[in-house]
């Protein structure tokens, strides 16, 4: 299972038409845009899913059809966190899981937890939880950090918690994860822009935002990491560093959406209070795509 998710993963946007609603045929085109451009696993309904303004009902049709596109080809592992504990474990019966292959559950956000109420959490998940658990600590979007302590014992605790998508930034707390982790227990990235020396230093992968704008570069870069080739995949790192400097300039995910639709794969509609990219941020991506697809 750990295997599973080496590599990369591709946190995959929501494509929306312009009246709002979600758009299956550019949904299609970019599962089959990320499989064939390498990626290892499929992440739907994360933050960049726009998962916050979708209905139950909306994540069950994305969750459907991205099962039903991907055909078996590469794993999928859906978003399945919140600040409500009662409320995550509720969406395990109500939820179809058949086909995907773990979960992952973000920090709670807004309540601010202390560390033993984020333990306590992810004790209850973990508990109910019908499949493996990624946590994913994102201080940045929940204010609230998931401490290298806490995450230790959760992963001592928990045999089905099988891995961290670390995302705070702190290479100090990285390090602290990757030197004590117990085997079996994996650190991948949330940052793109750290995936080059997180795997340096141990961490096994990423779940990445501009992977899925160009995936054969940024899982090729990933693959040449985790097999030691380290100039190739420095090159492969500082090809897509401004590029993914500007997906996130405005905010996440309306840079990689505006990426998206310079690729032709959908559109750059988002779902408010979001909304996308100033013109002239659009112009910039515009220029970096046509740079990397050329």
């Amino acid at each position: 299972m750990d295997r599973m998710i080496h590599g990369t993963g591709v946190a995959l946007v929501t494509p929306f038409l312009a009246d709002g609603s979600i758009d299956f045929k550019g949904l299609e085109n970019l599962v089959n845009h990320c499989i064939a451009g390498g990626v290892e696993y499929l992440v739907v309904m994360g933050t960049t899913g726009e998962s916050a303004t979708l209905t139950t009902a909306e994540k069950a049709l994305v969750l459907r059809e991205v099962k039903r596109i991907n055909a078996g080809r590469v794993p999928i592992i859906y978003g399945a966190g919140g600040n409500n504990t009662q409320a995550v474990i509720d969406g395990f019966s109500t939820t179809d899981l058949d086909g995907v292959s773990a979960l992952l559950s973000v920090s709670p956000y807004y309540n601010k937890p202390t560390q033993e109420g984020i333990y306590q959490h992810y004790k209850a998940i973990a508990t109910a939880s019908p499949l493996p658990i990624l946590l994913y600590n994102v201080p940045g979007r929940t204010s609230s950090n998931i401490s290298a302590a806490t995450t230790l014992r959760l992963a001592r605790d928990f045999k089905n918690i099988i891995a961290i998508k670390e995302a705070s930034g702190n290479m100090e707390q990285i390090m602290d994860l990757l030197k004590n982790k117990p085997e079996g227990f994996e650190v991948i990235s949330g940052d793109d822009n750290l995936t080059y020396p997180m795997i340096a230093l141990g961490a096994k992968g990423v779940i990445s935002v501009s992977g899925q704008g160009m995936p054969k570069i940024f899982s090729q870069m990933v693959r040449n990491a985790l097999t030691g080739k380290w100039p190739e995949a420095l090159a492969g790192h500082y090809e897509l560093f401004d590029f993914t400097n500007l997906l996130f300039a405005e905010g996440n995910p309306g840079g990689i959406k505006a990426a998206l639709k310079a690729l032709n794969i959908c559109e750059d509609h988002l779902r408010l209070p979001l909304w996308r990219v100033s013109t002239d941020l659009y112009l910039k991506i515009e220029m970096e795509v046509k740079r990397l697809s050329a």
